[in-house]
């Protein structure tokens, strides 16, 4: 071959390399950010795909069961209100650190009302008529502060991987204090179940003495009483990457209602996510914000299926029943101005419709009243009829009030355990549950990640630990697509 054939067959060589590494480079700059099915459209979901799409990574597709986004932060029409079905307050308020919630409720010029517990004493009623002395009830609660904050140096002084956790009962016993009698009883429901939605009994002491929403935001509340609902919240994340209308519709084709999820396979390139109506979508990663609630039954199937450690730990932490029943009369009979908002029944039956809360501060001239029953009355509750429900609460009602009070009108029974798309109200952390396990629940498996308010370690149970977590998984998430650091850390049992 000649010299000069030598040189042309080198430049077309050289020519061909450079055009190489050009398609190289322009595939690599083109290359389309990876794509991301979310399961779940609450506070979670909303959340993750908020960080992820802030990271660039916008390839979304968001699947929701139902016809709505907003998951457990549900506004419902009721006598002429918008009620809160599921979450009402804005907890954590007024502390050292701000709630993200209570920021964004700001934000939104949300319609609130600070909930004043200080004269409850004063408002406990004995089971068939009559109230108790307010002293008699202040030294209840007097008590259940001691034994409290007795619990706080307790649990401060356990080990931090929970393995010597004991349960808010065991915590009384070593107290020498177990509620026996009705005041002691409903001021024992009133400090534990009404936050937790479960018994002391089966309830972490370590991880809720003390509470860090209280510790870290504040101990006061915000009872939301807007008509446009608590959900607003997620629909102002909602709006910050998905499309709207005019008139604040999401069109948004990544936003998919109505596609409940039924199997999510995986493998070691891609995910797969089949709908109940056949429907298929594929993807590289998918985030499951769905309640842990949900988890724990078979209505979405993993394949392969999920490792042991995982499922065991996903199947010892709680999904509780947290139910807030709306009573409708045609004229109020109960006390109503200051220091009445709040009252108590102490009935022998443990939890028999323990806690009222009357509406006149939140929606005046409305005659509603609000009361609350969880975990095994909910369940009861939930299994017959709404009429039978009214039957009891208006026999609790005249006990309290007299024989002569008008019936109720109108009832809003909740029912979030029969419910398929969520099976309880919110997570509890269950003594037997340590931060091992925990950790198990809320890890990665290969490119399945999970998120939930569930996966909240802080605040596990609350809307804050729902929106923080959110942003907790997404940026696991996205550090593994980025960064390429995407093992999950799970320390030692004991660690």
């Amino acid at each position: 071959m000649e010299k000069k054939d030598m040189e042309i067959m080198k430049k077309a060589m050289a020519f061909e390399a450079i055009m190489l590494m050009l398609i190289i480079f322009i595939g690599g700059a083109m290359a389309k950010s990876p794509s991301v099915i979310i399961v779940g459209a609450g506070m979670s979901g909303i959340s993750a795909a908020k960080t992820l799409s802030d990271a660039g990574i916008t390839d979304l597709t968001i699947l929701e069961a139902t016809g709505r986004i907003g998951g457990r932060m549900y506004k419902v029409p009721f006598a002429g209100l918008q009620v809160e079905k599921g979450a009402n307050w804005v907890e954590g308020v007024g502390g050292k650190e701000l709630n993200p919630m209570w920021k964004m409720a700001q934000e939104l010029h949300l319609r609130n009302f600070e909930s004043n517990y200080d004269n409850i004493s004063a408002n406990c009623y004995k089971e068939n008529g009559g109230l108790y002395e307010e002293k008699v009830v202040n030294d209840a609660l007097e008590i259940v502060a001691k034994v409290d904050k007795s619990g706080e140096k307790l649990s401060s002084s356990l080990p931090s991987s929970g393995f010597e956790d004991i349960s808010l009962l065991t915590m009384q016993r070593l107290m020498k204090h177990v509620p026996t009698d009705p005041v002691s009883m409903v001021t024992d429901y009133y400090t534990y179940d009404y936050e937790f939605a479960e018994p002391p009994r089966v309830t972490s002491m370590q991880n809720t003495v003390p509470l860090s929403t209280f510790t870290n935001f504040g101990d006061k509340l915000h009872f939301v009483a807007d008509q446009r609902g608590y959900e607003s919240l997620v629909h102002h994340l909602a709006h910050q990457f998905l499309k709207s209308d005019k008139h604040g519709n999401f069109v948004d084709p990544r936003l998919i209602l109505n596609q409940v999820v039924r199997r999510i396979s995986y493998s070691a390139s891609e995910v797969t996510v089949t709908t109940e109506d056949g429907k298929v979508y594929k993807a590289d990663y998918v985030m499951v914000s769905v309640s842990i609630g949900v988890l724990q039954t078979n209505l979405i199937k993993f394949a392969p299926p999920l490792p042991d450690k995982k499922i065991i730990a996903m199947y010892q932490f709680d999904m509780s029943v947290y139910t807030k029943i709306f009573l409708k009369f045609n004229s109020t009979f109960w006390p109503t101005g200051d220091g009445t908002e709040f009252f108590l029944y102490a009935s022998e039956r443990r939890g028999y419709y323990p806690i009222w809360q009357h509406l006149e501060t939140e929606f005046p001239g409305s005659h509603v009243l609000l009361v609350t029953v969880t975990d095994e009355e909910s369940r009861r509750i939930e299994q017959q009829s709404d009429n039978d429900t009214k039957k009891e609460a208006m026999e609790v009602l005249r006990k309290m009030f007299g024989e002569n009070i008008p019936n109720a009108t109108d009832i809003l029974v909740p029912k979030w355990w029969s419910d398929r798309f969520y099976k309880g109200s919110f997570s509890n952390w269950p003594i037997g549950v340590n931060r091992y396990e925990f950790d198990h629940m809320r890890a990665p498996i290969g490119r399945v990640y999970f998120t939930g308010e569930h996966t909240s370690e802080h605040y596990n149970g609350y809307v804050h630990g729902a929106y923080l977590a959110g942003i907790d998984s997404a940026n696991i998430m996205i550090r593994c697509i980025k960064n390429g650091f995407c093992k999950f850390s799970i320390k030692a049992k004991n660690a």
